[in-house]
Order: structure tokens, then sequence, then C-alpha cells
């Protein structure tokens, strides 16, 4: 008898939905039970589709009372005394803050919603009088202290980045500074507040008076709060994984391998153990099918004005330094782009040492993504339309066929409008970047040997090639530099094949010029 499909809940953010729908679900309640025992007013950053949503409807049915949605999970175990206390949830994700009166409008129909069980009085006119008297009389009507969820609080202010919209931040900011005000007078009404977001609270300057807001956004106990460890991933969705390897003609072990290269990779704290991206895992395992879920949901509209403003050099982000400090720069000015990067989920943390954060990409999905997302502001060319030949690249790096691949590489270059185009080796080295990474192809550039720098390295399966880059001299001139700076010698020990691929890049015509291979 054939087993009954698992539900997986794609485009479901209610926890009770999901339990009621019998989806599948990773149990976190253990964490959630820890964290509204130890703390009363506390801020989680995660990146978007991270499972903050669902993170707040679970501590919503929590704090309902709502016994009977948590059977069979950690916290019917942990949690003896079950007090239903009122419940003010308010999420800023779902609506574009295209004008300032959308965000009026979301706050007015939220707090009329409010206002129509626990009533209103003629005297509070503005936001914050109004989410002061519902939070007071909510408690005297219930007996019982008030649980506040705000769910995706900096969203109408990341609506508005860039320096065009300044004015109508400010005015985003005001009207949500005066809403949440009460929050701090009100706390002898409050059980428990919690914010989430993508930016910390402070960069945005709304919430100046909650400094006693706890950001265990960093914090180790909460780490794996939202997102899939690899624990979880192996224990709870081992047959899913053997479909998923079933479709797609790969053994177990293989599937977990190209799991772990595209999904996973996130760290929300030092020393703690992997994250994977849990919308990807659950729309891969669905679907049976490897794709980019997570980056092709759209990048916010705020990333893409940053980048626009910070010339970045997508390489150099693979090992770029911050220290805790960095994480609370205001964002408003987009002169440093690397704290948004990190807490957006398209930067992680990749080591920690003396108080350094060495950060990087976290999985493919998000590198080729991000460089993605970067090819028409760089190169000014159509992805969609160089596709076919960018593939056929892959196919020929895949094969060791490397001639068949420089000529498509010469022949894509010299189609990039020459004003986007360099005399410089760096440029060509990011062109040469960018192109491997969109093949798929595992791409480094300027990686450190004992004395020198190879301009980019690849590996694949089969194969690592190291290219270097000559705009003044040969090929032969960039061949011989491989063999004297060593470059091949960290690989003597790779089964893979070892090719040496020396580029001319005229100057002049920027374009590639000649090109010899040794293997």
């Amino acid at each position: 008898m054939q087993a009954t499909p698992r539900i997986f809940p794609i485009g479901i953010q209610d926890f009770e939905q999901l339990r009621t729908l019998n989806n599948v679900y990773v149990d976190k309640t253990d964490l959630v039970y820890q964290l509204v025992k130890s703390n009363h007013t506390c801020f989680l950053s995660r990146p978007r589709r991270f499972g903050k949503s669902l993170l707040l409807s679970t501590l919503r049915a929590y704090f309902e009372g709502k016994k009977h949605l948590f059977e069979g999970l950690a916290m019917e175990q942990l949690e003896t005394e079950w007090t239903a206390h009122p419940v003010l949830h308010i999420s800023f994700a779902g609506s574009k803050y295209i004008e300032v009166k959308n965000l009026q409008a979301l706050l007015n129909d939220t707090l009329a919603g409010w206002e129509a069980i626990y009533g209103s009085s003629p005297t509070e006119e503005t936001f914050n009088l109004r989410f002061k008297g519902v939070i007071r009389r909510a408690c005297e009507q219930t007996g019982q202290q008030v649980v506040v969820l705000i769910d995706e609080y900096d969203s109408p202010i990341l609506s508005a980045m860039g320096a065009s919209m300044e004015e109508r931040r400010t005015e985003l900011r005001g009207i949500m500074r005066d809403f949440f005000s009460p929050l701090k007078d009100s706390g002898v009404y409050i059980r428990f507040l919690f914010l989430t977001g993508i930016t910390k609270f402070s960069q945005l300057s709304i919430f100046s008076e909650l400094n006693h807001l706890e950001n265990i956004s960093m914090l180790p106990d909460y780490s794996s709060i939202c997102g899939i460890t690899e624990t979880e991933l192996l224990t709870q969705f081992k047959p899913d994984i053997a479909a998923l390897a079933a479709r797609n003609g790969e053994t177990y072990e293989e599937a977990c391998a190209h799991l772990k290269q595209l999904y996973d990779g996130y760290h929300f704290c030092e020393n703690t153990e992997e994250i994977y991206n849990p919308y990807s895992i659950i729309n891969v395992l669905k679907n049976r099918k490897y794709d980019s879920y997570w980056y092709s949901t759209a990048t916010p509209t705020f990333l893409i004005e940053l980048l626009k403003h910070s010339n970045l050099i997508p390489e150099e982000l693979e090992g770029c330094k911050a220290v805790a400090d960095d994480f609370n720069t205001a964002i408003d000015t987009l002169t440093d782009p690397i704290p948004v990067l990190y807490q957006s989920g398209y930067l992680t943390i990749k080591n920690y040492r003396n108080g350094i954060y060495t950060l990087g990409y976290p999985n493919d999905e998000v590198r080729i993504g991000f460089v993605r997302s970067l090819i028409p502001s760089v190169i000014g060319s159509d992805v969609q339309k160089s596709s076919m030949s960018i593939i056929a690249m892959a196919e020929a790096l895949d094969t060791g066929d490397v001639e068949t691949c420089m000529k498509r590489m010469r022949a894509f270059i010299a189609s990039i409008p020459y004003e986007r185009k360099s005399d410089n080796e760096s440029r060509a080295e990011l062109i040469f970047y960018m192109l491997f990474t969109l093949m798929g192809q595992f791409t480094q550039t300027q990686v450190p040997t004992a004395i020198g720098r190879a301009d980019v390295v690849i590996k694949n399966r089969q194969y690592i090639y190291i290219f270097e880059i000559k705009v003044h001299g040969t090929a032969d001139d960039a061949l011989e530099q491989i063999e004297r700076q060593h470059y091949a010698v960290p690989y003597e020990t790779d089964p893979r094949q070892v090719v040496r691929i020396g580029v001319t890049y005229d100057a002049q015509t920027r374009g590639i010029t000649d090109w010899k291979v040794e293997r």
C-alpha cells in the first residue's frame, strides 16, 4: 500500500492552519518555550522568507492558550500551565508602501479591528493614543497582561530606501514612531513584546525609547529558532531526500551534498551549527527539483537601490570583514552595504576570531543569484538572452573542452558594450568571475599561494582550471607566471586534472585576443 504523501506548507505561515492541515512542521517549540520563559521584550532579525511569520504565529497560538495545537510537540511536555492572554498581532509584510497613506490605512484598519473587540474612546484620536488605549483595555477586560507581536516592522522604511525618497522615509518613520511609542509606557500591561524584521531596530531610529529591547538575533541559544539545521534535515526529511535523489538520478549521499551546496551555510552566531534556508528546502523537497527558490522570490527593492550606489564587486564580498559595531550602522545613507547584506541573508558569518567576523556567501543559490542581479549594471547584458551561450561554456568546461569554452567566451565579451569594459586586469577578472559563476562553476579570484595570487581558479568534478589574465603581455607570459608562482602546487594531491590557461586581454579592443592551454 502506497504511503500517504507528506504535505509541505508552501505559502502557509499560520501555525494553526499548518497544524490543522497536518503539514510538515520542524518542531521549534522547545526554543519558543525557552524564549517566552526567559524574556519579556525582544527582537529577532532574520532574512525574508526565513520563518519569522510562522514563529510569531506559533507565539500567538501559545499565548492564546491553544494547547491542542501543540499535541505531539516539545511544548506539550514543557508547559504545565496554559494561560490565555489577549494578543495584539500586526504584520507589515503584506503591504506595499508606495505612498504614506498606505501605512496610515494599515494602522487604522488594524486599530479598528482591535477596538471592535476591546472598545475605543472619542478622545483617542492619534495612532499612539488609540494603541495605548487598546493595550490598557485589553488587559483590564481580560484580567491578563497583553502580548504584542510585530512582524517585519521595518518593511515600510525599507520600501523607501534611496536618496530620492528621503522625505517619504522621514514621514514613514514619524508615523511608526508615533504608533509604537506606547509600548514603553504601557509596560505594566504587557506580558510579552516581540518584534521581527530584517534590520536591527536601532538602525532606523523608530524605537529610540525602547532601549530595553533585547536583541536575540546573534545569541547562540536562538541561532536555530528559524531555519532548518542539518540534524533536523537528516532526521526529519530522510524519506523526502531519498525521493529527491531518485527523481534526479543521484545517490542519497549525493542529494545531501547537493542540498548543502545550494541551500545550507547560514550562521547567525559564531561557532554554531549551520542553518539551511527553510523556504528553499521545503520547495525543493516538495517539487523534487533543484532550483533557485529563495532568490527567485524577488530581491527587495531597497537592496537593489543599495547595490546601485555601492559599486560592489561580488568576489570581494567573499571573505570581507566586520566587527559587531558594524551591524549597528544606520542604513539610510547607503554608505556601507555589508551589514544590510548580512541581515538580508546575502552574506553570512563564515568565521569569528578576536572580535572580527569574516563574512561570505552562504551557498550557491545566493552567490549565483547575487551575481545574476548585478549582470545588467556591470556588463550591460541580458542574462536570459545570453543563457544558451553561458550553458554552452559550462558544458565545455565540464567535459574539459577549453577551446570551445574560450571561443564562446571571446564572443560573449565582444558583445559587451565598449564603455562597460575596462583596460585593466581587475575588470577582466570581474567579468570572468561573473560568467563562470553564472555557469554554475565554483569560481575564485585572486587565490593566494605561497608566493603569489592566481587570477581565477575554477573547480568542477573532473577538472581544476587555473586562469592567468594578461593585459600587458602574452598568453605564454601568463602560463610562465602560473609555473613560476607555483599556482598549481596546492592541487598536486587532488585527483582532478589541473588545467593551466594563459589569456591575453587586449587593452585597446577590450576583449580576449589569445589563449594557450597546458595540461
